[in-house]
């Protein structure tokens, strides 16, 4: 697995990677103004679009529903590989949730399909030590969030968006949806998911970008 990654992060788009991290330097995009959610719906520096702009690191995996798997593992009493009829079989969550990303725009009311993130919990029994869950993606892509935040009621691993499945460009088959959080920490083509008693900041937010990522807060870099 840990080639496969290797191989995928290979064939990144440099200029891609090399602006991203010129923003997080020079602060680009902030405003200063942190707001609360119970304020107002859009958070501060974002505007709202009605398309689904289409961001990734250069890097496409195809991953057809007959080879997906997810595995999920770490510090957990039940680790697990589902492949996609495991997955299919889950009880169905659904959920409408706005999107935030960080390079400035948002989308209201995204509705999603998949399975929630308590489900999971409950399935693989976090061991009490677990804090922080990092996702790991098909091309190599990593992030963390704490535990508490992957615990949320909104947050699923999604298949379907607006009634279809998700395409390739946005994630699919399988992306995890975090909402209350800005969208690069929505890790797209989910491959495995680990739960760790330490922290361990994934590939953007080793290259400036904040920890955590609260757009209310606007934490775009830290």
């Amino acid at each position: 697995m840990a080639d496969d990654e290797d191989k995928s992060l290979a064939k990144i788009r440099p200029k891609l990677i090399d602006s991203k991290e010129r923003w997080a330097r020079e602060g680009r995009l902030l405003t200063g103004k942190p707001v609360r959610p119970e304020e107002q719906r859009l958070p501060p520096g974002q505007r709202k679009v009605d398309n689904w702009p289409v961001l990734d690191l250069g890097v496409q995996p195809a991953i057809p529903t007959d080879r997906w798997k997810l595995e999920v593992g770490g510090l957990v009493e039940q680790p697990l590989t589902w492949n996609w009829a495991d997955f299919q079989a889950q009880p169905a969550f659904q959920d409408v949730s706005d999107i935030h990303c960080v390079t400035a725009w948002s989308r209201y009311d995204n509705r999603w399909e998949g399975v929630s993130a308590r489900h999971l919990l409950e399935v693989t029994k976090p061991a009490l030590e677990a804090r922080f869950v990092i996702f790991h993606s098909y091309d190599g892509y990593t992030t963390n969030l704490p535990l508490d935040a992957f615990a949320e009621e909104d947050v699923l691993l999604a298949h379907t968006w607006e009634g279809k499945p998700l395409s390739r460009e946005h994630g699919g088959p399988v992306r995890a949806i975090v909402p209350k959080l800005y969208f690069w920490k929505s890790a797209k083509w989910l491959q495995r998911i680990e739960f760790a008693a330490s922290d361990q900041p994934g590939f953007w937010e080793v290259r400036g970008y904040h920890n955590y990522g609260d757009p209310w807060e606007e934490q775009r870099y830290g």
